[in-house]
């Protein structure tokens, strides 16, 4: 038991001297504010990924951009039981940002395996909550693309 404490602590020592910082931290150092963003596509992913943006919005900076955003939701059957009834899913969300005055194009895409629920009602909560986890994270990759512009 001593040994596994002094182990332990030593780790946190070790790991906190180390320099490792998170890299999508919530950083206020953005060199860029969204003046402007239009969504098509995917209502319920989008309305996500505008209340995730609307952060960047309104900065007192000069680098002011205009997005167009297109996104593509998909969810597709991978493997049936042996009565026909779907038993994984494949979720996947694909959004193409056009990025304006500098006319740039990111696209950015996730992708996640969903095993199927006998309550439809809680598999379709769960498949929600797997489109804000992908709002957020797209969000993030398409701040650091960004602020890395």
């Amino acid at each position: 038991m001593l040994k596994k404490n002094i182990i332990i602590l030593f780790l946190i020592v070790l790991l906190s001297n180390c320099g490792f910082t998170p890299i999508y931290i919530k950083n206020n150092n953005t060199n860029f504010s969204i003046e402007k963003i239009d969504f098509t596509g995917d209502r319920e992913l989008n309305n996500f990924l505008k209340s995730n943006l609307n952060q960047y919005k309104n900065k007192k900076v000069d680098n002011k951009i205009y997005i167009e955003a297109v996104s593509i939701y998909e969810k597709n059957i991978l493997s049936k039981n042996s009565s026909g009834e779907a038993t994984k899913y494949q979720l996947e969300a694909e959004i193409v940002f056009k990025i304006k005055p500098s006319n740039k194009e990111i696209k950015i895409t996730e992708k996640k395996i969903m095993n199927s629920m006998s309550d439809k009602f809680e598999e379709t909560r769960y498949e929600r909550l797997i489109k804000q986890s992908f709002a957020s994270s797209i969000s993030n990759k398409l701040s650091s693309k960004l602020i890395s512009n």
